[in-house]
């Protein structure tokens, strides 16, 4: 399994629909996708600024994660979904000791050009 950090906007439209009949989208919509998905939601929160609901999910592989994003858009209460795949620390820290095992090289530059680090 996976996290994916999802962020979505709603439209005009969607927003009219939840304010004139308030609606809890993670239980009604998010939560029965996920978990047909094979996944769990960890946490979902409305926000202010450029996104206007979070989730955390669960999900067991990207396929898994980019069917979620498709559904979502497909309905069409969504101006923009950006999902961000999440790595535990200790995930991170695996590939960075990887990372310092491989013998990769920048680019490097002719006469009068500057090392790029």
């Amino acid at each position: 399994m996976a996290y994916y950090l999802v962020q979505v906007t709603y439209t005009p439209e969607a927003w009219a629909t939840m304010i004139k009949t308030p609606q809890n989208r993670m239980e009604n919509a998010v939560q029965p996708v996920v978990e047909k998905l094979g996944g769990k939601v960890v946490g979902c929160w409305l926000a202010f600024g450029e996104y206007d609901a979070i989730a955390v999910l669960d999900l067991p592989n990207n396929v898994s994660a980019a069917a979620f994003s498709f559904t979502a858009t497909a309905g069409g209460a969504i101006k923009a979904i950006k999902t961000t795949p999440l790595m535990t620390f200790e995930e991170g820290m695996q590939a960075m000791s990887k990372a310092g095992k491989t013998s990769y090289r920048p680019p490097q530059g002719g006469p009068g050009s500057q090392r790029h680090p």
